[in-house]
């Protein structure tokens, strides 16, 4: 470590819950522990709530730091961004908020401080109370030593990790715009049928004439309502030719295969950094492999009950456990299709449930009786034409921001630690991504 690096107490590197005035009666930006997900750089108030006294607040830039658990080991730490108007928000006493020391530490800087595993499974360790209500103590913090560097090495280093996240973040939201297309496609060739409308008012349906012609130019009564003349309404089972649950893993640290569970489903994704691994040795898993666009779909528990994403990336064999069930497109059933489908009715999905509260269970019956508005095989692949290299390169995207994530993390602990310095690194961010657009200082 160089010379002018210095070690301080963390509670005199960075400021911890630092108070900010707020008035008893009025309303204020509120961010709860659900809207902050693993991994995400940033966190915005959901909605805005009373404050009458008592819990976090924290300002714009302010890292907020999950002090219970499991929300701290999994990650659940992120700066806040204020929307136009306060750049004040509340939230409840389940964030540590930690901010740069004036003339000490950079803001950013504090915010990948955070990040260090040093100071993680120091909090991890320092939590008291009772299985499942453990929680961090405001002070626990005042006695973990951390390395400062300089003001100008810290803007450096966060700097070089902020470049990183910050192609992450731009991957993500062109994700989230490549999938809002696609739905938005589906919702109005498949829900609001605006095509066949069109037609029906004598309008032009705005496609090209070989997709416009496969719309008929009626509407006709069915179980679900209106539905486009000629069209079906078919369960679930039947545009599927395999529908069935995970099994029991017999779970090994390292080797075997990976294997999804319901907390890597959310958002409509899958995260695989959440996985085990099953030994199949102990449980044959023949004719258990995932394969590309399968469905995926929570199926047991409240909260995760109903969550559904689709397979747009593999990079080994991979099964799922027994709270999770496997839909699989029929031959004649375009997989995207019924992938979009599926995602876009989460909300009907969880309904499906059956059980008492936290014993919520949803079985693979009643999931393939769901209804489903079929149109022909020649209308779905048209959108299947449409929808596959949108959802493709958001497969594309997420490969790249787990690689920037994985050098993201292998530096961040050298480079806080002093192992190693801010132009080796940076040679080593433009060896790996020599296409990285470089922020601004």
């Amino acid at each position: 470590m160089a010379s002018e690096w210095r070690e301080l107490p963390f509670s005199e590197a960075v400021l911890i819950n630092p108070p900010v005035r707020l008035e008893r009666g009025n309303r204020y930006p509120f961010v709860d522990m659900g809207a902050v997900s693993p991994g995400a750089r940033y966190v915005y108030a959901t909605d805005e709530r009373e404050f009458f006294g008592g819990g976090s607040r924290f300002q714009h830039g302010d890292t907020l730091m999950a002090r219970i658990t499991p929300c701290l080991e999994n990650g659940k730490i992120a700066r806040f961004c204020a929307r136009e108007g306060s750049r004040v928000g509340y939230g409840s006493t389940e964030f540590i908020v930690i901010r740069g020391r004036p003339s000490v530490t950079d803001t950013e800087f504090a915010y990948y401080l955070t990040h260090w595993e040093e100071v993680r499974s120091y909090a991890v360790g320092q939590m008291t109370g009772t299985s499942g209500r453990q929680r961090v103590p405001t002070d626990a913090l005042n006695h973990l030593t951390v390395p400062v560097p300089p003001l100008s090495e810290q803007r450096a280093i966060a700097h070089i990790l902020g470049t990183l996240d910050d192609k992450i973040e731009l991957n993500r939201r062109m994700s989230e715009t490549l999938e809002a297309i696609a739905r938005a496609l589906f919702k109005s060739w498949f829900v609001d049928f605006d095509p066949v409308r069109a037609k029906m008012e004598g309008r032009d349906p705005g496609l090209p004439k070989t997709i416009a012609d496969l719309f008929p130019d009626c509407l006709v009564d069915s179980e679900l309502g209106e539905i486009p003349e000629g069209w079906e309404v078919a369960a679930l089972r039947q545009l599927s030719s395999y529908l069935s649950r995970g099994i029991g893993p017999a779970y090994v640290d390292d080797g075997g295969v990976c294997v999804l569970n319901q907390k890597c489903v959310r958002d409509r994704r899958i995260n695989f950094l959440q996985a085990k691994r099953h030994d199949p040795s102990k449980r044959s898993i023949e004719g258990r492999t995932l394969q590309l666009l399968d469905v995926i779909v929570n199926s047991t528990g409240v909260g995760t009950l109903g969550r559904v994403a689709q397979v747009w990336d593999l990079s080994e064999s991979t099964i799922v456990d027994s709270h999770v069930t496997v839909i699989r497109a029929a031959s004649d059933v375009d997989p995207w299709f019924l992938g979009v489908n599926l995602i876009g009715r989460e909300n009907e999905v969880e309904a499906l449930g059956e059980g008492s509260t936290g014993q919520t269970e949803l079985s693979r019956e009643r999931l393939g009786l769901l209804p489903c508005v079929a149109p022909p095989v020649e209308l779905q692949k048209a959108f299947g034409r449409f929808a596959a290299p949108l959802l493709s390169r958001v497969s594309v995207n997420e490969r790249e921001s787990r690689t920037l994530a994985a050098l993201r993390d292998t530096l961040l602990p050298k480079l806080i630690s002093g192992e190693i310095r801010v132009k080796d690194a940076e040679r080593l961010v433009l060896e790996s991504v020599p296409n990285i657009e470089r922020r601004a200082k």
